[in-house]
């Protein structure tokens, strides 16, 4: 491989509440990169990775991008869970920095940037089928609606009325709370009265704890009520006592008990390198990041240079054989996946696929050709 290597840049939030995701996060990227450059490269050049802490705190993970931009010259940048996380990384790496940027985890959709692709599940791949198919199979009606109160938890919360009205729904509670909130008892106790059937839950860590302590404590359900957390895999469970996530269900584009041989294998290759405790999901983003590391690799070998303009138009329609939970590859014009997508349940402290939804398009916007597209305000943090 020749000299000049080409710069990876990488924010993980490897300390603060989500580094139990983050730190993840940075192993997939060690060991992607790793992969890539024992393989030769690409276009004979090596990666080299430049990891920064996002330390689960806007203001950091923007410096961070920032950094990588301005001062590193990053050639592409990876990482970002919270969707605010992502928002202050696209101020000074798209939007200021017209630096191509790679975002990796399950949200809440809508993001349409030029320079912005997107590899995790949205809600036409996540909502849309789980809804309804909980609905019919339960006979479930009465929906709450317990939140973070940032931008992911209100698109998701919208299209969930949406769909619950849609099935002979009712939506009896929605409410929002700052993410370091951690005393829930009077919702509990509004979940209990209002007799709702489900809990569709978007409160994040570090309140997630308290909330489903508060939840079970309660006897929610105890007396039949059904939880949906579309964010929760194999990380999650493991912050909590398998009694307080019994039934949850979940949908997402991978979870560890899939039975396609390449996903086992990867799960085995990053088990064996990587004993920190610190474990390959996908609501955590692990998937989506490998997905998108290999997706932007094949396009730069079809582009065959860095140039960016010509990376992104092959990334547009740039598609894997392989890959935790399956193949995958971009919807022309979308810069989201078309991936296969899992509901699943929690059952005794691990998750088991109750249904293999097969690959389900992500129904979102197409990007502009041109690169005028404003920078969003982040909602609510």
């Amino acid at each position: 491989m020749t000299d000049t290597a080409i710069k990876v840049g990488m924010i993980a939030e490897q300390t603060g509440p989500l580094s139990f995701m983050g730190c993840a996060n940075a192993n997939v990227a060690k060991m992607v990169i790793d992969d890539i450059n024992a393989s030769g490269g690409l276009l004979g050049r090596e990666l080299d990775l430049y990891l920064e802490d996002g330390a689960t705190t806007d203001s950091v993970a923007g410096a961070a991008a920032a950094k990588l931009v301005r001062q590193v010259k990053v050639d592409v940048l990876f990482g970002g869970i919270y969707s605010s996380t992502r928002q202050a990384i696209k101020g000074p790496a798209v939007v200021e920095g017209r630096k191509l940027y790679l975002y990796p985890e399950q949200y809440e959709g809508q993001e349409c940037d030029p320079l912005i692709f997107c590899t995790g599940p949205v809600p036409a791949q996540q909502l849309d089928p789980l809804i309804p198919w909980l609905m019919q199979k339960s006979g479930a009606k009465k929906f709450y609606l317990p939140s973070a109160d940032y931008i992911w938890p209100h698109v998701m919360n919208k299209r969930v009325r949406e769909l619950v009205t849609a099935s002979g729904g009712t939506i009896v509670g929605e409410e929002y709370f700052p993410l370091d909130h951690m005393e829930y008892g009077e919702t509990v106790r509004k979940i209990m009265a209002s007799g709702a059937d489900v809990v569709f839950n978007t409160i994040v860590p570090p309140g997630l704890v308290p909330f489903f302590q508060q939840l079970h404590d309660a006897g929610f359900t105890k007396r039949g009520g059904l939880l949906i957390c579309t964010y929760f895999d194999e990380n999650l469970l493991a912050l909590l006592p398998a009694e307080q996530t019994e039934g949850l269900y979940g949908c997402l584009d991978y979870y560890q008990n899939i039975a396609d041989p390449f996903s086992k294998t990867l799960l085995d290759r990053y088990n064996a390198r990587f004993t920190d405790g610190h474990q390959f999901t996908g609501g955590s983003a692990c998937s989506g990041l490998y997905r998108a590391i290999r997706l932007w690799a094949a396009a730069v070998t079809e582009a065959g240079s860095l140039r960016q303009d010509d990376v992104v138009a092959a990334l547009d329609h740039a598609k894997i054989a392989e890959g935790p939970g399956g193949p995958a590859e971009m919807v022309s014009g979308q810069h989201h996946v078309r991936m296969n997508m899992y509901i699943a349940q929690a059952k005794k402290g691990k998750f088991e696929i109750v249904k293999a939804l097969g690959a389900i398009d992500p129904n979102e916007a197409m990007v502009p050709s041109d690169h005028t597209v404003p920078l969003r305000a982040a909602a609510g943090r």
